[in-house]
């Protein structure tokens, strides 16, 4: 089985990751919500470590209930500062809530989020061309995407960002061209 050369010596929670979720398109709210906040948590650190730490996330932030985080008090904030098993980044603590409520602004104005996301591209998803050896890192689509969810009050949402959530939640199929997982 032929994989992405970014998987290469990776452990297994990484190449499942690929294998099962990257570049897949991705309709479920929960879901994509989960991949926006690890996405957040994901600036300046390794991917790795923050996959590492998912299931750490996951329990820690409600099974990343956009509902539930929305209402998060101070207090809740400060236990997540306390837990060892996450990142403990106030900046991002804090931009999660505000980006849950966000979220559902999103929501009520779309329908979903789902609606939302995929509306950018027509419910298409973007293939890499063939010809690209590499994967960018920003384009005109995370670019416009970045810049609506700001204008929704989203935080840490940089094209950057937004790039890699879209690859995470399939909008964009980054996989290399010989890659067994690369939608045709």
């Amino acid at each position: 089985m032929q994989r992405c050369q970014w998987v290469a010596n990776k452990p297994d929670y990484y190449i499942q990751y690929h294998d099962k979720i990257w570049g897949k398109p991705e309709h479920d709210d929960l879901l994509l919500f989960k991949w926006l906040v690890l996405e957040t948590f994901h600036i300046g650190l390794s991917w790795q470590l923050i996959l590492s730490k998912e299931q750490a996330f996951e329990q820690a932030f409600d099974q990343f209930d956009y509902r539930k985080i929305a209402n998060y008090q101070e207090d809740k904030v400060e236990a997540l500062l306390k837990n060892e098993k996450i990142i403990r980044h106030r900046g991002k603590i804090e931009a999660t809530i505000t980006n849950a409520q966000a979220f559902i602004k999103i929501q009520q104005d779309f329908g979903s989020f789902d609606n939302y996301i995929w509306h950018f591209t027509n419910r298409q998803l973007v293939l890499r061309p063939k010809s690209q050896k590499e994967p960018k890192t920003a384009s005109k689509l995370s670019d416009e995407v970045a810049r609506s969810l700001k204008n929704y009050g989203l935080k840490f949402v940089g094209s950057v960002t937004i790039y890699s959530y879209l690859q995470a939640i399939g909008v964009i199929n980054d996989h290399d061209a010989d890659c067994s997982f690369r939608l045709k």
